[in-house]
């Protein structure tokens, strides 16, 4: 049987958390993923309506793109910017046109580097240890995925089903964030911890120090506004795929 000579080459993508977040037998531990070229195939699926109104095209075009297979949602959101933007690269090429506050700018999206990521912070388990700096207690973190987002998002919107004027947003997080205080696991005491003791400013802090470690991209590109360079992040939608569009 003659060899198939429509094969085409991969891409080798090092995601930002290095794998460390992942547990230890997941795939994604490896800190990298395989990536194939977009091929006409993928331009259905970016073009599939049904996808669109579900919110999931990205989704599904991460899952014919990528070799290795996994689940997408068990990526954070870090990996999945840094997949997301090697399929456009791979796509498209690494010139990317948009607009913001009604002017056209381009980047070359093969520039954009990953975040610093400090991997001596990360726990075998892929968490991380703070203390809060005015309780002084001990919290334990895990860094969020999007299959947590999507339950957060349920819950939260569960809550405006019951007319709640204030919508517990910031506990909710953190109670998916958070897996134990000061070497406690019970989730019941990690819960009651967060709605009862946990300290306005010391949310605050730990909410602050997760967003400065977390593993991503970075999505920062230097524009001029009116004779002043300021610097903004790069939007990534679905046109972010259609570059012709």
């Amino acid at each position: 049987m003659e060899e198939n000579k429509f094969k085409f080459p991969t891409e080798i993508v090092e995601l930002p958390s290095k794998g460390l977040v992942y547990p230890a037998n997941h795939i994604l531990r490896s800190g990298k993923v395989e990536m194939k070229y977009m091929t006409a195939k993928e331009e259905d699926i970016l073009s599939n309506q049904s996808y669109i109104q579900k919110g999931v095209v990205l989704d599904k075009l991460l899952e014919s793109l990528t070799m290795n297979k996994f689940n997408i949602k068990d990526l954070v959101s870090g990996d999945k910017n840094a997949i997301l933007i090697a399929s456009r690269v791979l796509g498209y090429g690494k010139d990317y046109s948009f607009e913001y506050q009604g002017k056209s700018y381009s980047v070359d999206l093969s520039q954009l580097d990953n975040k610093p990521f400090d991997e001596s912070l990360i726990s075998s388990n892929g968490t991380v240890i703070y203390t809060l700096p005015k309780s002084e207690n001990k919290i334990e973190f895990r860094f969020l995925t999007d299959k947590d987002e999507e339950k957060i998002k349920e819950e939260i919107q569960s809550y405006t089903k019951l007319n709640i004027e204030v919508l517990p947003e910031v506990t909710t997080r953190l109670k998916h964030q958070i897996v134990s205080v000061n070497g406690k696991t019970d989730k019941a005491e990690i819960k009651d911890f967060i709605d009862n003791y946990l300290l306005a400013e010391d949310s605050r802090s730990l909410r602050k120090y997760i967003k400065s470690i977390s593993p991503d991209v970075n999505m920062e590109t230097k524009v001029m506004i009116d004779g002043v360079e300021e610097g903004i992040e790069i939007p990534i939608n679905l046109s972010f795929f259609w570059p012709d569009l």
